[in-house]
């Protein structure tokens, strides 16, 4: 078999949204309900899977300070 595929077309709908190829999720072991980072960088879209820690996994309370701002603050995006 040979090496997958690194980029494929995707359309944008109404609401912006995309759907990321399936050869690509599985790849990148991205799956329902993971977490994603979307920022532009240089005029492009870039999505990265950052290393959340599992859950109960320990991080110690200066990291996990840091995820619950990091939280508050999307939640307050979303509203």
């Amino acid at each position: 078999m040979g090496e997958l595929p690194r980029e494929e077309y995707v359309k944008v709908t109404r609401k912006g949204q995309v759907t990321i190829p399936k050869r690509i999720r599985e790849a990148l072991g991205i799956s329902e309900g993971d977490v994603l980072l979307v920022r532009e960088e240089g005029g492009r879209v870039v999505l990265e899977k950052p290393g959340l820690p599992a859950p109960g996994e320990p991080i110690g309370a200066e990291a996990y300070e840091e995820l619950l701002e990091e939280l508050e603050r999307v939640r307050e995006r979303w509203r």
